[in-house]
This record gives C-alpha cells, structure tokens and sequence, in this order.
C-alpha cells in the first residue's frame, strides 16, 4: 500500500480537500485503484480522551458525537455507509481502563494501526486492497490539536518506508496589493514548523490567484528543500473542477509516481470527460433557481453537500445554477411583525424560484417558515423535494392543510400534539441524544414502481442511501395520510420506517427520510436532485422516460434478498454489486472512509 498525505499551512480554508480528492482523481484516471481517508478533530479527541482522566481545556472541539454539534461551530456533519461520524468505540467499550495511557506511544501507535486497517478497505467494489491511499489531514500545521496527528504521521512514514509515503503541504503564496508581489515567506514558515515536526513535504502545493513565477518557485524550492518540479501552483480557476486539470497540466502525477516508485505501473491521466465536464459548467448560462428554505442558511458550508449535489444535477442537465439562501424562520408571521423587510425578502426570493428545497437539520426554529414553504410549493405547483426534516414538515404540512389536523406536529418540536405525525425512533438509547441516531446506509423498498422516485433511480425494487436522524413519520399515521393523497413509495424492510413520499398529482414534490446528497459526485449525480432540477427545468419527463429505458427491475422481496449482493439488469446484462450498494462511497475520487 501507498500513501498520499496532504497537509495545510498558514491558514484554514485553503483547499486541501479539494486538493486531496484531485489527486485522488489524478491516480485513479492514471490507472490506479485509489482510496481516501479523511481525519481530522474529533478523531483527536477520541484518542485524548482515551488517555487521560481528567483535563481541563478550553478548546471547542471536545465534542465525541458530532451528532450534537450545530452546523454553525464545523460546517456540515458528513455522515458515511457504516455511520461513522467519529471514532468513539473503543472509549465506550473501556479498552484502557485500568492502564497508563500516554500520548507517546499508545496514542500514536493507535492512530497509525487506524489508518492501516481503514487503508485496507476496498470501496470500489472490488476485491483486495486499493494501490493508494491519499490522506488528508485536518487543521493547520501548528495548531495544538493537530500535533497527536504530526507525531503519529511522522512515525507512520518510517513505519512503512521510503517509497510508500508522499507527503504533499498546501500552503498560501499570498500578493500584497501595495507592491503587487508574491510573497514566500507564509510558506517557508509552515514548511519550517512541518520540518520542525519530524515531517518533510515532497511536493508544494500553493494556493494563489496566479501561476507563480519562475523566480518564486526558485526561492521555494531553496528555502523549503523542494525540488522545483514538484512545486505545483493551484492558482484560482473558475470552477473547483479545474483542479484535476491544473495538477495533470504540471506534472503533479509524475512527481508522486517518482516518489512511489510507480513510474513502470502507472498510466498518463485520461481526463477526457472530466475535462468536457469542467468546460461545460464554465459556460452554462441558462439558469436554474432554486429556494434553499433552511435554519443555517448564514454559513453555507451547513449544506455543503446539498450545494454540491445540486451543482452536480444542474450540470448534468446543462443548466445554470443559482441558489437563494431563504432563512425559514423570516417567512413566518411573528417575522412579518417584527421585521417586514425581511419578511417581504424572503417570500420574494421563494416565489421567485423554480425549485424548492427543505434540507434536514434539528431544532424548532423556522420549523413554521420551512412548512409554509412547503405548502407553498405544493398549492403551486412548485417543484419539492424534502430532505429528512424537510420530508417530515411536508407530512405534517399535509396533515394540517389536507386533514385538517390543526395541532398535527412533530413530538420533537411538541411532545404532547393529540395528532403526532412525526414520532421519536432511536436506534438506542431514548434518554441520551449522544448515539441514538439511525446512522449510515439503511435499504430502502419502493412499495410501488410507478412513481417518480422509482423511476429515477432507475426502476431498482430498492436503494441504499444514508441516514442521519432520531425522529421518522408517525406509522399509525400512515394508512390517513394515503388515504387523503400522500403516497409513501418508499418503506425499509419491516414496512415501519417511511422512506419516501409522493404527491402523484403534483409535477414533482417528493421527501425522503435519508441524505441522497451524501452521495452525489460529479458525473453521477443523485437521481433525486436530478429530478428536482430537471422538474425545475420543465425536463423531468424526459428523463424518467430516459431512466425507464435504460434500466429494468429483478422483483426484490423479503423472501428472496441477499443483504449483502444486488443485481439488477442493466441494457439487457446483469451487474451484481457488492455490500448492498451500487453507487460506493465517493468524494471527487472513489472512495472515503
């Protein structure tokens, strides 16, 4: 196994994981079966708090679910096929208790044994290992909690020798508008403190708005002990798409094949379609708006994968992007009172847009506004879709409007509602909120085939997708909601849990209980987003009819399902998918664990 470190210096928000999934994609086209591991924070402190038995430390981040913190402290909870959010197992089994645990070595020795084991999973279907494993390492060079991680990475590259192990640092080259000229020494610093640190960069990847120039790059590779050739300039680009392409443009595969030992195996890149797709999204200009009607919509990296799929699907149906960001809370009329402004901005921008979108997220703050939007968009007939939260206001939306159930509510934002359509399902415990989630991939059974979601994802009989909540659709609920016109087209196996629902007489207003955003990519889009664009485009049918052609059903039922292998028929042959999923995990390259 090979490894592909990428750091970060001088500042956060560089770039790296978007450097690390370009080389990631620059391997894989060069022949190359690649896999990535991302570790960051909180993967920190499960180890910190292995080791000690009481500290006192005022850093935020000592959170051991994630689950529990808002999206405003970190940005977006990103949740993977087994449901790792962190890695808190071994603190909850006690494998330490009654041992002197140090940082050096248990700590370091643990992290390493992670690494090795998490490298060895195979994510592309596939049997036997990946050939690389690119690696990204969480904060800044420098940071206090980074340093387990430095110390544990520098042991790891003499653990697993020269020739296995490519250390690559993204760092700042900033220019200082008053002389107009890039400046080396944020970087020299960082790569001094990496060095510091036991650890050597092969290559330097710097962040600036321009190419560097010859003369830069020569006082780099003086002062930071980088050949010339392997300091790579990831200057700005018009889309993150480019990246990939600037990476290949200077020779970045070459360079960590050298330091591999992978010239006599690996290919040249073949970025063919990557290369098309990133000039079409240069010069999309017919547009797509959609509403993006949520709690966080103040720092937008709380839906970062929501933002991507929808980048993903509008691509794929060549159109233009745009998104408005509608606060829920200002459509409600307590906001109408206080602050008419806002409130006049907010429906403005929700009438105004092609598409509606209700991501997931917790808490009752804009609750209202979110089922208002909802209802909105179903008397109009405005395109839909509700993910986890928003499927659950739209059943409830339903259940006030359609039924007549005034008080109809979710128990998490009233536990005592007469008609509760919402209700707590715990995968654990129903008193602590730390471990109770329904996490990971779940199976999902479409109860009929002809409707929009079956159709769209490709007439399967079933789909995994991944899940992140405590809180699912009422069941006793059920049988009134469909009696009135809300169909449920999608349940697990025991028929318990709803997964998808459906207005039939409406172009397109769907919810669904799991995260289909986790998975989108580039070129493979979430067959749900797909529809939202392409309803808000006037092209859905067009592309269920496209979905229906390509693809037909191997009937899946209870009695006849192997939990671990699919098969479906796909243009007349049969494809079997390993561990019950026929997408994978995926970032820009083919796998994250």
């Amino acid at each position: 196994m090979k490894y592909v470190l990428v750091t970060g210096g001088v500042v956060s928000g560089l770039g790296k994981g978007v450097t690390a999934s370009s080389i990631g994609l620059l391997l894989k086209a060069c022949g190359l079966r690649v896999t990535s591991i991302k570790i960051g924070l909180f993967f920190f402190f499960f180890f910190f708090f292995l080791a000690v038995s009481h500290f006192d430390i005022s850093d935020p981040y000592l959170n051991t679910d994630a689950g529990t913190m808002s999206p405003f402290e970190h940005g977006e909870v990103f949740v993977l096929d087994d449901g790792g959010e962190s890695v808190i197992d071994r603190e909850r089994k006690g494998d330490y208790l009654g041992k002197t645990v140090q940082v050096v070595p248990h700590i370091t020795d643990a992290i390493q044994d992670w690494i090795e084991r998490a490298a060895q999973i195979p994510v592309d279907g596939k049997p036997g290992s990946a050939d690389v494993c690119v690696i990204e390492l969480g904060g800044t060079i420098g940071d206090i909690e980074s340093m387990p991680f430095i110390e544990a990475l520098g042991q790891f590259s003499y653990r697993v020798g020269p020739g296995n192990f490519c250390l690559i640092h993204v760092s700042l080259v900033p220019v200082l508008n008053v002389v107009g000229e890039q400046k080396t020494k944020p970087t020299q610093h960082s790569v001094r403190g990496l060095r510091c640190l036991g650890l050597t960069p092969h290559l330097l990847a710097c962040r600036s708005t321009t190419a560097l120039d010859e003369n830069v790059k020569v006082k780099l590779s003086q002062f930071c002990h980088v050949p010339i050739d392997n300091i790579i300039t990831l200057y700005d680009v018009p889309n993150i798409w480019h990246i990939p392409l600037l990476l290949r443009d200077q020779k970045a595969h070459e360079a960590i094949f050298k330091v591999l030992n992978l010239q006599s195996t690996a290919t040249e890149p073949d970025l063919e379609e990557w290369t098309s797709r990133a000039e079409i999204a240069d010069v999309l200009h017919e547009p797509v708006r959609i509403a993006m009607v949520g709690k966080y919509t103040g720092l937008s990296d709380s839906y970062l994968s929501v933002l991507k799929a929808l980048l993903h699907a509008s691509v794929a149906q060549r159109k233009k992007l745009f998104v408005d960001w509608v606060p829920a809370a200002d459509l409600e009329d307590e906001t109408a009172k206080e602050n008419p402004d806002a409130y006049k901005a907010a429906w403005k921008l929700l009438k105004g847009a092609d598409g509606v979108l209700v991501p997931g997220g917790f808490g009752d703050r804009g609750v209202q506004g979110k089922i208002l939007a909802a209802k909105y968009a179903r008397e109009n007939r405005i395109p839909f879709l509700g993910i986890c939260l928003g499927m659950q206001i739209a059943v409830v939306e339903f259940a006030r409007s359609v039924l007549g159930l005034q008080d109809a509510n979710s128990t998490e934002f009233d536990p005592n509602t007469k008609n509760p359509c919402v209700i707590f399902m715990p995968e654990g415990s129903k008193t602590h909120m730390g471990g109770t989630m329904r996490l990971g991939s779940r199976r999902t059974y479409f109860t009929v085939m002809d409707c929009k979601s079956a159709k769209l994802y490709g007439n399967r009989s079933s789909v995994d997708e991944r899940h992140r909540h405590r809180y699912e659709v009422n069941p006793e609920m059920v049988g009134r909601l469909e009696k009135a016109g809300l169909s449920f087209t999608g349940k697990d196996l025991t028929g318990r849990r709803m997964e998808i629902v459906e207005l039939r007489n409406h172009p397109y207003y769907l919810g669904v209980q799991f995260h289909p955003e986790f998975k989108s990519r580039p070129g493979k889009p979430s067959a749900l987003f797909s529809g939202l664009i392409a309803a808000a485009c006037g092209q859905l049918d067009s592309l269920l009819l496209q979905g229906s052609e390509n693809k037909r059903i191997i009937p899946m039922t209870a009695g006849n399902i192997d939990s671990s292998t699919a098969i479906i028929y796909q243009n007349g042959s049969a494809t079997k998918a390993s561990n019950g999923t026929l997408d994978g995990i995926y970032s820009l390259c083919n796998g994250v664990h």
